[in-house]
């Protein structure tokens, strides 16, 4: 079994409140988060952008271990999630995770297409995620 860990500290009310977000490798270290980065645009991450990251870092290795394993060589992946969230009655729902991927590599497009698609299916952050999983994806 592999435990990860993540950590948010949070100070004051919803709209004027501020906190920071790490995570236990020390990657992220204090990062500010608030109301304002999450729904007005300001600098600093927030929750759906770390999900995102998450999804196009976990997707890109399933991927990649998809390819190898069908003997796609010389791979490079480049996948960009974007994780659309919508008001929904009272609050918000994240909705939609859309993988945007870009993939060459020596090897039969059909069989890079499955292999993506597996990836797409099968990687831990697109299972645990409970919203519509999509992805465009462009080989060479």
């Amino acid at each position: 079994m592999i435990v990860k860990s993540g950590s948010a500290h949070w100070e004051g009310a919803l709209k004027d409140g501020k906190g920071t977000v790490s995570t236990e490798s020390g990657a992220l270290a204090a990062q500010p988060y608030g109301f304002n980065t999450r729904f007005e645009g300001r600098p600093g991450t927030n929750p759906e952008e770390l999900i995102a990251a998450a999804h196009a870092a976990c997707f890109s290795m399933a991927f990649s271990a998809g390819l190898a394993e069908a003997g796609v060589k010389d791979v490079g992946i480049d996948t960009t999630a974007r994780v659309t969230m919508v008001k929904d009655g009272g609050g918000f729902t994240i909705k939609e995770s859309m993988l945007h991927v870009r993939v060459q590599g020596q090897g039969d497009e059909a069989v890079i297409r499955k292999a993506a698609e597996a990836a797409k299916a099968g990687c831990p952050v697109s299972r645990v995620l409970a919203c519509d999983l999509g992805m465009e994806l462009t080989v060479g």
